[in-house]
């Protein structure tokens, strides 16, 4: 007998908590506008914040008052809730982390979030279950087509679901979770990697305190335009991207990945349009988008040298455009930077390559582990593999969400 025939299949509804408000949708658009939004308060989650690589990122998070929060208190949303987008990115889904450090959040206009009756479902299986190629596309697939593509509260109450007996959703929760951590705690270490070269940079050539400085006559700063040589990047429609391994670099992110490569590595790029400040390093082989301007010549440069002096220059301030943000590169041929002597570039270079060599290898390990668990997740979400007999140790992230929920039973 199918594995898969044992587990009943039941509406979304079936799996919230009972209590009234369990599931519902943000607030009107007049109830929430960016008049309200505060320096600081009760966070709102809106779509920026549902990252496919988080269940939730405070990244870019903007609040509002308490007062504004209490006045929406049916639209917040609390720890272990699941958060879901309703227009935008259709297939969007996120989960608050039971030890988040706010007690409540604000869901925008354009999510929906729901409470999860624990006693018949566990949300960490539910997040994943969202995450599965053929849930995205079945949201897709049955969006109001009138104005903009959305869902409502109605076809997600609807929507059905597989549901194993809950011992064994926290199995499949807890498996799933463990390649998460990993690759969490990559981005840590990545994060504190790059840091550390960062701040070397700026020890060497922000306060000019390399090695042999005062000893070194500094020259006076140069032309933008002797650091390096910037070009627009390449056109690609979506639906020209054919299945490879070069990275698609948009302005602020590799998009995904294409068979053809425009640009040899080193590649450094930062956002021309749309989002701009984003500077990006990738030692590969890669197709720069037309959304992105990218080093064409590093004119004798050291790449680390010219990527953070990028970094430093915060390029979100040169914006030219009246509508979309857009960076013009003309306007950075007037500005004047330091350019370092080629052996203090050098030097430079054999401080830093290791570290940033470690958190490429750190990022390729993150990649495949990312890659192992979006092919395990829908064997076990459909029962092929099965869990009954393995003696699972909950990670840390869910020993935590487990005992917070015990806490507040």
């Amino acid at each position: 007998m199918n594995r898969l025939l044992q587990w009943p299949v039941v509406r979304l509804s079936e799996l919230a908590s009972p209590k009234k408000g369990s599931m519902a949708g943000g607030p009107f658009g007049s109830d929430l506008v960016s008049a309200d939004y505060v320096e600081e308060g009760v966070p709102v989650i809106r779509g920026v914040n549902l990252p496919p690589d988080q269940r939730l990122s405070l990244d870019g998070v903007v609040y509002v008052s308490e007062a504004k929060a209490d006045a929406l208190h049916l639209n917040c949303a609390h720890p272990g809730d699941l958060v879901f987008t309703q227009r935008g990115t259709l297939g969007q889904v996120g989960l608050i982390p039971e030890d988040s450090p706010y007690s409540r959040y604000l869901i925008s206009q354009s999510q929906m979030k729901m409470t999860v009756d624990r006693s018949k479902a566990d949300p960490v299986y539910l997040y994943y279950y969202f995450r599965l190629r053929s849930t995205v596309q079945y949201i897709e697939n049955h969006a109001l087509q009138a104005g903009v593509p959305h869902i409502n509260l109605g076809i997600l109450r609807k929507l059905e679901v597989f549901c194993p007996p809950l011992g064994a959703q926290c199995k499949i929760a807890a498996i799933l979770s463990a390649y998460d951590d990993l690759i969490a705690n990559n981005q840590r270490r990545i994060a504190l990697l790059e840091g550390m070269a960062e701040e070397i940079y700026r020890e060497w050539f922000v306060r000019m305190r390399f090695p042999g400085a005062q000893r070194t006559a500094v020259t006076m700063k140069r032309p933008f335009d002797d650091l390096c040589l910037l070009s627009r990047g390449f056109d690609l429609p979506d639906a020209d991207m054919q299945p490879g391994d070069v990275p698609v670099v948009a302005s602020t992110s590799i998009k995904g990945y294409h068979n053809v490569a425009k640009v040899q590595p080193p590649v450094v790029t930062t956002g021309r349009s749309g989002s701009l400040g984003t500077v990006l390093l990738v030692n590969e082989s890669a197709w720069p988008l037309n959304t992105a301007l990218y080093v064409k010549d590093f004119r004798g440069n050291s790449p680390y040298v010219v990527f953070f002096t990028l970094k430093n220059l915060h390029l979100e301030n040169f914006n030219a455009g009246a509508g979309v943000p857009t960076l013009n590169r003309n306007h950075l041929a007037g500005i004047r930077v330091f350019i370092p002597p080629k052996e203090i570039q050098q030097a430079f270079d054999r401080h830093v390559e290791p570290m940033l060599k470690m958190a490429e290898d750190l990022r390729d390990a993150s990649q495949l582990l990312a890659s192992q668990r979006d092919a395990l997740l829908p064997r076990l979400i459909s029962g092929k593999l099965k869990v009954d007999h393995l003696d699972i140790r909950l990670p840390p992230s869910m020993r935590a969400e487990d005992e917070a929920a015990e806490a507040t039973a």
